[in-house]
């Protein structure tokens, strides 16, 4: 590593259709220097996930990633120096770095997280995508024992995790995948009592078939046509806690489905209800508590994909859009 150099990833031009290479390019920036209240980082691994793409598309939960800028995403890094009050060097942060290998970023926008081995889980279980499962199925979803979970993308990142959690509380349940192998995994290593192959078989009969007694909480990665083929299945009094809508972020036709909303949430009392991680910070220490009580325990297996390389990040995304991963995809820098 030259010395003054920062390689980055630029978003170079939007994309119109489906993410490509071309809409990237790695380029040899500045060393960041920091200013007053912000830390020198490290950037140590970075989170891939689909919201990533949906930044592309214009302001969510955070502004937009304009064209000609560092790729925004979510990193674990080390603090290299800080002029920011309650961080130092050698830290541990979790935060906005970008596509690159160093970034100055304010302190008051960084979470410090502790020294723990794996490094990785800090992304997986005990990051973003662990949290996201651990609040959206027990605050959102609020799954009683007994009860028939519904998750879909169940073999990604939040989704496999989900899972694990409704059988850790007395579930029966049920995910929806891509593929042979990754419903095979789902039951055989993760424990669901039944899996739906998305690309196979027609979603609405299989899930018939693998949730007899219909659905009481549905876990929605995806929205569209999946979704769309829960909601007549769902009990009375079900719950659906929207996460993401992956089926429509890269390049897919005008959004569809699903239809017919309205009359069956009146008809059967549903609560559909969105969340992002951040909305429960205040519970952050219980979740991460529990995390780790389950993972130790064996209860919550942990699967991560790990990438090589920062000049693969756009092909690593572009690969989790697709669903080539099997649970948290990641790239270390």
């Amino acid at each position: 590593m030259t010395d003054n150099v920062n390689r980055q990833i630029l978003l170079v031009e939007k994309p119109t259709g489906k993410l490509a290479p071309q809409n990237f390019k790695m380029v040899d920036g500045k060393m960041p220097e920091p200013k007053d209240g912000e830390v020198l980082l490290r950037v140590r691994y970075i989170s891939l996930d689909a919201a990533n793409r949906a930044w592309m598309h214009g302001a969510t939960y955070r502004s937009a990633v304009e064209a000609n800028t560092v790729m925004a995403g979510g990193g674990i890094a080390e603090v290299v120096s800080s002029k920011a009050p309650g961080l130092a060097k050698g830290d541990l942060v979790f935060g906005d770095t970008g596509w690159q290998e160093y970034a100055a970023v304010p302190g008051r926008y960084l979470v410090k997280v502790p020294h723990l081995e794996p490094m990785t889980h800090l992304l997986s279980v005990f990051g973003i995508a662990g949290l996201t499962a651990y609040f959206g199925l027990l605050n959102v979803g609020k799954p009683k024992s007994g009860e028939t979970v519904v998750v879909s993308a169940a073999a990604g990142s939040v989704g496999s995790i989900v899972g694990q959690i409704a059988k850790i509380k007395g579930c029966r349940v049920v995910g929806i995948a891509g593929g042979k192998d990754k419903c095979n995994w789902l039951t055989s290593e993760l424990g669901f009592d039944a899996a739906v192959d998305y690309k196979a078989e027609p979603v609405f009969k299989a899930l018939k078939a693998a949730a007899p007694k219909g659905i009481d909480v549905y876990f929605d990665n995806v929205g569209g046509d999946i979704l769309e083929a829960c909601l007549p299945q769902m009990n009375l009094h079900g719950r659906i806690a929207c996460c993401g809508a992956i089926s429509q972020y890269d390049g897919a036709p005008s959004p569809t489905g699903p239809r017919g909303v309205p009359g069956l949430i009146v008809v059967k009392r549903l609560t559909m209800q969105g969340f992002i991680v951040m909305d429960f910070e205040d519970q952050r220490e219980q979740a991460m508590a529990d995390l780790q009580r389950w993972v130790k325990s064996g209860q919550l297996k942990v699967q991560e994909d790990i990438i090589n390389g920062l000049e693969n990040t756009p092909q690593a995304l572009i690969g989790l859009l697709a669903g080539e991963n099997r649970g948290k995809r990641m790239v270390k820098v």
